[in-house]
Order: C-alpha cells, then structure tokens, then sequence
C-alpha cells in the first residue's frame, strides 16, 4: 500500500476576485455568414411583370370638357401616380396603364375612378381627392328608383333638389362633406361612405316631397351624430 504522508505539500486554494460585467458590451456573435440583402419588390415586379390596363368610356357630350381640361387630368396621373395615360379617339376612350416605374398596384384603379368622377360631371379639384385619400366613393343613382314621376313632376322634382340658384344643392353639400352633381335624372355623390348615405337620405327626402328646411336640419342632426 501507499505511504500516506502527514505533511501535504499542496498550495491551499485562494479566493479569485469577481471579475466586473460590462452590461453595455455588445456580444460577439459568432463569425459566420453574412446574411443576404434583397431590395424591396417594385409593383411591376410583384404583379409578374404585367402591366394592367383601364379604359374609361368618354360621352359625346364629355369630348369637348375632356379636351379643355386634358393637362389637368394628365399631370397628377403620370406624374404622380406614375401612370401612362392617353385618348384613344377612334374609341372614344381613355386608356391608363402601368409601367415598370408605378410604385402601387393599385394607382390604375385608382386613376380611372379619377377620370370617371370627371367625366360625371365632378370638377377636377374635387375628382382629385380620390387619387389621394382611399375611403372616397362615388355613388350613382336615378330619381325613379326613389319615386316614379313623369312629365311635370319630374321636372319640379328635380328643381326641388337644385334650389334657386343651387343653393339646396349648395347647402346639402356643405352640410354633409359631399359634393353632388345632378345630371338630367341621374344623380352622382362623391363621399365618404357615411357622408353619402346623409347626403341621399337628404336627396331621397326632397323626392318624396318633403320641405328643403326639414331636410337641412335633419342632415345637421345625423351629421353631428356621426362626427360626436
């Protein structure tokens, strides 16, 4: 068996000092790699690489409006929405079309509803607003389908929604954020969507026959209940 000495000549164990944590190092990560880096997909590209196509049918009695007003329906199409746009006249149509510098696949769309608002009857400062603010529609609809009425009827119908001088239509418009064109029978809002279902019960009252100073008051009311 081993001798087993008394005397241990090992060095006793001696306290090591707490080494400080610098919190704010940043760890090393391991070498590796580096990871890869892809610039964004344009529109064109997301889309596959197809270009998509708007046509907007022009009236005949929207041919020399159109012509007057071309510069300034083209510019914040092709400048801004980065779009190709031309008048087809053999078609009588407004052709709009993406290309590889379109930044949104959805400015085509957004362009032709631009157009159509002009071609309704919507001045160009008005259209505009739906190139730049996505909750604004345009609603169509015809005084038959509120009430059947011929001949002279019609015709003081249709005076009743005007106003002498527009100023019923005026007043509807400023109450409700709306802008509304009456075009013989047809009647064109563009809205919001809650500022167009207040600005048609409006036109659907005058129909019916009620007094313009009830609609005004009642329009007030549901607009301020929608904006409390």
């Amino acid at each position: 068996m081993p001798k087993v000495s008394k005397k241990d000549n090992r060095t006793p164990l001696q306290e090591v000092p707490p080494v400080p944590m610098d919190t704010n190092a940043e760890a090393v990560e391991p070498a590796g790699p580096s990871k890869p880096q892809f610039a964004p997909l344009s529109a064109y590209e997301q889309n596959g690489k197809k270009v998509e196509f708007r046509r907007v049918t022009v009236p005949q009695h929207r041919l020399t409006p159109l012509k007057n007003s071309w510069m300034s329906l083209y510019t914040p199409v092709t400048e801004n929405m980065k779009l190709d746009m031309r008048m087809n006249l053999k078609a009588k149509k407004v052709e709009l079309k993406t290309n590889p510098d379109t930044p949104d696949s959805g400015s085509v769309q957004k362009a032709a509803d631009f157009v159509q608002a002009f071609i309704l009857g919507f001045d160009v400062a008005d259209a505009i607003a739906l190139l730049r603010l996505d909750d604004l529609y345009v609603e169509v609809f015809e005084v038959k389908d509120v009430k059947t009425l011929r001949g002279e009827h019609l015709s003081r119908c249709i005076g009743r929604l005007a106003g002498q001088n527009g100023k019923t239509k005026f007043t509807i418009e400023n109450a409700t954020k709306t802008r509304i064109v009456i075009a013989d029978t047809r009647i064109h809002i563009l809205g919001s969507y809650q500022n167009i279902r207040v600005a048609r019960d409006a036109l659907c009252g005058l129909i019916l026959g009620s007094p313009p100073g009830k609609v005004y008051k009642q329009s007030l009311h549901q607009e301020q209940t929608f904006n409390a």
